[in-house]
């Protein structure tokens, strides 16, 4: 087991430490974001949580209110963040290797993956993980956000493809926790909304920021209402671009029976960034407790 190397840093976040560690605190202190840290811890648990995964120069500030709900909560024993596989390649699958980012190593649990491997049909296999960035770019915001306990940070990434059983995913791994005894929190690694040309779906031409809302509102209202078949329903009657749709219903089918709240706590869109609404992405942070 080796050491899985960064591959989107100076691309989606700044490549070296001080930078990136600037990058981060201006995604929590702008207009858009959650306000800045240092927090006051919470007497309640973020079970899981959606969070956006472009460049943090467009979603940034929409990631950083997921983080900042993480950070004021107790710490959890072990994350799993579950991202899609834009690439479509390889399988669903975990790799067992550490991360590195350039705010240094995040430990994978290793025991907890094993298990995870036996108890369900998610394989180890790092062809999958090799050039997909949805994972990575959640781990800076992970270990900034935990840098009381970086000693004791410990993940486990799981990358899904598109067509993969939701059920029998959620399933291993709901197995895999409850032989674990840890407190977890599970991230789900997604983007909402993919619209204009260069996404080819263009499903109005009109209004566009209010139908980019409306359509990505109706999926989020499947979402806090937890009902993944629902959501998926959905995704699939709209033909909705969420790249993230598999992951999201996986952590959906986890919460179901453990979340009392669901909060929205952010959304917004790419052309909120840009001013351009012939190419623009969805960003929402969800959180659940």
């Amino acid at each position: 087991m080796g050491i899985r190397k960064p591959i989107v840093a100076g691309q989606f976040y700044e490549s070296d430490f001080n930078s990136l560690n600037k990058q981060i605190i201006e995604c929590f202190e702008s207009k858009k974001g959650p306000g800045a840290l240092p927090i006051n811890k919470r007497k309640y648990c973020v079970l899981g949580a959606v969070v956006p995964h472009a460049g943090y120069f467009f979603s940034g500030s929409c990631a950083a209110w997921s983080y900042k709900a993480i950070a004021e909560s107790e710490f959890p024993d072990l994350f799993i963040i579950i991202g899609p596989n834009h690439s479509g390649m390889g399988r669903t699958s975990t790799i067992l290797d550490d991360w590195e980012t350039p705010f240094g190593i995040v430990k994978a649990d290793k025991e907890f993956g094993k298990k995870l491997i036996n108890n369900s049909c998610i394989v180890e296999d790092s062809i999958a993980h090799l050039h997909e960035h949805s994972i990575e770019v959640q781990l800076p915001f992970l270990q900034f956000v935990s840098r009381d306990h970086l000693k004791d940070l410990r993940f486990i990434p799981i990358t899904v493809g598109f067509d993969c059983n939701v059920g029998e995913i959620a399933s291993g791994i709901k197995k895999t926790i409850q032989e674990s005894c840890k407190k977890i929190c599970i991230i789900a690694s997604s983007d909402f909304t993919h619209y204009g040309f260069s996404y080819g779906y263009v499903p109005f031409s009109t209004d566009v920021k209010e139908n980019m809302q409306k359509l990505d509102n109706g999926a989020i209202s499947f979402i806090k209402s937890l009902d993944s078949r629902g959501f998926l329903e959905y995704v699939n009657k709209k033909q909705a671009t969420i790249c993230g749709a598999v992951p999201i219903a996986v952590l959906i089918e986890l919460m179901i029976g453990k979340a009392k709240k669901v909060n929205l706590m952010q959304y917004y869109t790419s052309a909120d960034i840009m001013g351009d609404y012939n190419n623009a992405v969805g960003y929402a942070s969800i959180v659940f407790k």
